[in-house]
């Protein structure tokens, strides 16, 4: 078999091969357009706790799809968007949520890049202090050293 064919074979069977894991799983669609609108709005609101920085409407983990069933499954029970919010809330925390909320426990989430940043920039002008002070001005040679100096230049010499 020619390299050319062999590699055009090589390469269809692997793309065929990797056309099952981009396959992606899809949450049936709500009947009512509206409904199915609200519910993909939640959707974008709720992290998905695997991949931790992509919304449950972007992310195709097991527990992303379960996510997205509860919330279309609320919304047929009659629940409104926030009611449904809290729902998934008090089953994963605040951190379900792509925008949690200021309270006590998330507090440290909000201010502590803040706090971080200003003790970083406080150590880092009391380090750049402290070098200053340590380095001493240049004190110029004595005449012993200068003398030393020169005979050692000249013995070395041009070589």
């Amino acid at each position: 078999m020619k390299p050319t064919r062999f590699l055009l074979v090589a390469t269809t069977v692997l793309s065929l091969w990797a056309v099952p894991a981009a396959a992606q799983r899809i949450v049936p669609a709500l009947p009512d357009p509206a409904a199915e609108s609200r519910a993909h709005a939640i959707d974008k609101s709720l992290r998905c706790l695997v991949c931790q920085n992509q919304t449950i409407a972007d992310s195709n983990a097991d527990l992303a799809i379960q996510l997205r069933q509860i919330v279309r499954e609320r919304i047929v029970a009659g629940d409104n968007d926030e009611q449904v919010r809290q729902f998934v809330v008090a089953r994963y925390g605040d951190w379900v949520l792509m925008r949690p909320p200021f309270n006590l426990a998330t507090a440290l989430l909000w201010i502590g890049p803040a706090i971080l940043l200003i003790v970083g920039g406080i150590a880092a002008v009391l380090f750049l202090r402290r070098q200053r002070r340590r380095s001493d001005p240049a004190v110029p040679l004595s005449a012993e050293e200068q003398a030393r100096l020169a005979t050692l230049l000249r013995d070395k010499g041009p070589a």
